[in-house]
């Protein structure tokens, strides 16, 4: 009976800090590294659906019409996302955080490998653009899992009071991810086209799977959560927990449409300032490609700096405040970031995409502590991940909505700068309505499984 009694109820949180100072490193190291090379594959696909799908594998399109085509298959990997958090969610909420973080990654290191590996338009006709689309699918599944499997066991592992900075750490894994796929593209880009689009294209996607086996291993390294060692405990004491997905709809689907909301603009503003604005810049500017992928490489640096700040900006004032703000200034940053871009002159437009990501930046440092935050150990990977990736789904249409906006506007920017700020203002909403949630749960539970232990008690 002791073991029921308040004082060790906090022992999966208290938990973290015993670690010495060298195993947190090496946890947070191997979170960083491996998600940076999750994001690397992920986001690969979006600069090449801007630049090179269109032309290889839906040549007989008008341009236009190619391009948003292309997008139609980037935005079905977001379609698969809500499938990949149900499905790893019930994975990390029943048999481990870590178990579901080594699928995700061998699962998107082998279908990102096999995109360059795929023939063209010209060599097997509609298969091209079908197989393309089905890898795609089996992206978003991964991604689907990846994100929220790695805030939790990071923030599992370490103390509450600096979850702020902490949970910018995977965060760091985007912008990481950014600079290595649009570096490799920068590369092969100075080829000749003819070779680009004959081969050159094709490296940055079969380097996935020399990546995979640094992140496979970085993985195996990672220690299960001890959070969710002691609900392993707690359910063979006292029966397993309802089913996870279930029970995060049945009781806090109020909170999943916060969590929803809050997330919107690290991931749609994210996309609407780099894969589309590459597309913009080139297509509708005639920009040089180089210059495009030049400004979204300063923007991820920029990124970088806002992430690392804003975190510990977070541990002082509350991470759903940096939040709120960090979407305020993004719709005051909308029009100021198209209109430095459409000047067309490369600096300036360097300036803009860099000025762009580093505001929608300030909200994506420490999204992942208010989603998790919000919700009880037994189903928190399946909420998390479900309010992360059905905000991704409505994120993955942005791109073909704003290139759809912009041809309604005549090409003109406006379009695009106000999807901006109506993305902006629903992570400002949701980013606030999640402040209450946090005081409430800390405020009435000194811990969170504290929570998780009377919700088991009640459901079972």
């Amino acid at each position: 009976m002791s073991q029921q009694h308040p004082p060790p109820t906090p022992s999966p949180p208290t938990a973290a800090p015993s670690m010495g100072a060298a195993d947190v490193k090496r946890l947070l190291s191997a979170a960083f590294i491996g998600t940076a090379l999750e994001w690397y594959d992920y986001f690969l696909y979006g600069t090449a659906a801007a630049l090179v799908f269109n032309k290889l594998f839906f040549p007989d399109l008008d341009p236009a019409i190619g391009t948003i085509a292309a997008f139609v298959t980037f935005a079905v990997g977001f379609i698969a996302r809500p499938i990949g958090a149900a499905i790893f969610g019930h994975v990390g909420d029943r048999y481990g955080r870590r178990t579901a973080l080594i699928i995700t990654v061998v699962l998107m290191g082998v279908t990102t490998g096999c995109i360059g590996l795929l023939p063209g338009y010209a060599s097997i006709g509609i298969w091209a653009p079908a197989l393309l689309a089905t890898l795609r699918f089996l992206q978003g599944i991964s991604v689907g899992g990846e994100w929220s499997g790695a805030m939790l066991l990071t923030l599992e592992h370490t103390p509450k009071e600096k979850h702020g900075s902490y949970s910018s750490i995977p965060q760091l894994g985007s912008p990481v991810g950014t600079l290595l796929s649009s570096g490799a593209f920068a590369l092969v880009g100075m080829l000749p086209d003819e070779a680009f689009y004959s081969w050159g294209w094709r490296i940055p996607f079969l380097a996935a799977f020399a990546l995979l086996l640094v992140a496979l291993y970085l993985r195996l390294r990672i220690e299960e959560s001890p959070v969710f060692r002691a609900m392993m405990a707690d359910a063979e004491q006292n029966g397993p927990p309802p089913a996870p997905l279930k029970e995060a709809f049945r009781r806090t689907w109020g909170r999943i449409i916060i969590g929803m909301g809050a997330a919107f603009l690290g991931i749609g503003g994210f996309f609407l300032l780099t894969t589309f604005i590459i597309s913009y810049g080139t297509g509708e500017l005639g920009i040089d490609k180089s210059v495009m992928l030049n400004a979204t490489l300063v923007g991820a640096v920029v990124e970088i700096g806002v992430l690392v700040v804003a975190g510990r900006i977070a541990n002082r004032v509350g991470a759903w405040k940096v939040c709120t703000w960090g979407g305020v200034i993004s719709v005051l940053a909308a029009f100021p970031t198209f209109w430095l871009v459409d000047t067309a002159q490369p600096a300036l437009v360097i300036l803009g995409v860099a000025f762009g990501i580093g505001a929608i930046s300030i909200p994506y440092a420490s999204i992942g502590a208010v989603i998790s935050g919000m919700f009880p150990e037994t189903f928190r990977y399946s909420a998390v991940a479900m309010s992360y990736n059905l905000s991704g789904v409505l994120a993955g249409f942005v791109p073909l909505v704003a290139a759809s906006m912009l041809g309604l506007s005549d090409g003109a920017s406006w379009s695009a700068a106000l999807l901006l700020i109506l993305i902006a203002a629903c992570t400002t909403a949701g980013s606030y309505f999640a402040g209450p949630q946090l005081r409430r749960r800390l405020g009435h539970a000194p811990s969170d499984q504290h929570e998780t232990t009377k919700d088991v008690k009640v459901t079972a």
